[in-house]
């Protein structure tokens, strides 16, 4: 298969430090142009990662015939606006998350959805290990799964940083929040009914620095999360059966070009040296992705998660939103 051209919107950190990267130690895929409203840093990203052209605007990357796939890590607030300018140049996008602010935002996309492939950029989902729990779930080996915990945060003070600012789509339940909802409808294979959502703003930035909720995907089946930007860094997955829980150490920062883990206890014994150790192989979840991608864009495989999943996604982030001012469960 001929590698996909890809080129990239922005310098930002995600791109630079692990998507760029991972794309360039990938199978079929080719990092051929980087844009950057100011063209010195474009140049500079270029030359540092050694990618062959540069472009002092976005629309300059968009006009290159060459390029097949945009990847857009700009701020939330502008993942609509360049995916939709992108697709309309006719260049397949992969969005970063969340990819939008808001489920009606995201529609916009249905008008461009027939002509190429969107995709939002949740690159867990072809990690090996969350392959790995998932197919653990689908055995059956933990009993009726009842439950899913998890725990997602950073500490980020910094003013000037885009996830402390509310207008562009900043805070805890957009930046990481968004990873428990595709997490329960990754394991649970359903779909969240109804959400309840607590929320802790920063008095200083508007931003929700602590987001709770617990959400119901029916028959028994609960999912409850914390994320936060303003606590010591920590993540952890809990799976919850009737004969034996699951837990997938680094979930969503998963070291690239190393091993993982995942655990398996019966509940037994207390003990940790009780639970059965799995040992996934090295993998780079963004290269793992790229790949993914570029096999749709060559048309040997079917697009996993397009545009409507998404848009299904930024439903159930409004209804969390909807909750945190009510106070009351919200129907998705």
């Amino acid at each position: 298969m001929q590698k996909v051209q890809w080129g990239v919107l922005s310098t930002a950190k995600i791109g630079v430090q692990k998507v760029i990267p991972g794309l360039q130690g990938s199978q079929w895929c080719e990092v051929r142009a980087i844009a950057s409203r100011n063209a010195a840093s474009a140049q500079a990203a270029a030359d540092k990662l050694g990618i062959a052209h540069a472009y002092g605007s976005y629309e300059a990357l968009l006009e290159d015939p060459a390029i097949e796939v945009v990847y857009n890590p700009l701020p939330n607030d502008l993942h609509v606006p360049w995916t939709l300018a992108a697709a309309r140049a006719g260049k397949h996008v992969l969005c970063e998350k969340p990819f939008a602010l808001t489920a009606n935002e995201a529609a916009q996309l249905r008008e461009v959805a027939d002509k190429v492939h969107i995709m939002e950029a949740f690159m867990v989902r072809f990690h090996p290990q969350w392959l790995r729990a998932r197919e653990l779930v689908r055995s059956g080996a933990l009993g009726e799964v009842r439950a899913i915990q998890l725990f997602f945060s950073y500490f980020n003070r910094d003013a000037a940083n885009i996830r402390n600012r509310p207008d562009a789509g900043g805070g805890a339940l957009y930046d990481i929040g968004c990873y428990a909802l595709v997490a329960g409808r990754f394991l649970f294979e359903a779909e969240p009914l109804r959400v309840i959502t607590l929320q802790d703003h920063d008095p200083q930035f508007g931003t929700d620095r602590t987001t709770s909720a617990l959400m119901d995907f029916g028959q028994g089946r609960h999912l409850t999360f914390t994320v936060s930007t303003q606590t010591c860094p920590y993540q952890r997955v809990q799976v919850i059966g009737t004969q034996q829980r699951l837990e997938i150490e680094i979930p969503f920062n998963a070291p690239q070009a190393e091993e993982t883990r995942l655990w398996v206890h019966d509940g037994k014994s207390l003990r940790d040296g009780a639970q059965q150790v799995e040992n996934l192989p090295a993998a780079d979840q963004y290269a793992l992705q790229g790949d993914a991608f570029a096999q749709v864009v060559r048309g040997l495989v079917a697009l996993p998660y397009g545009v409507e999943d998404a848009i299904l996604n930024m439903r159930i982030l409004d209804a969390m939103v909807a909750s945190s001012t009510s106070g009351a469960w919200v129907r998705v």
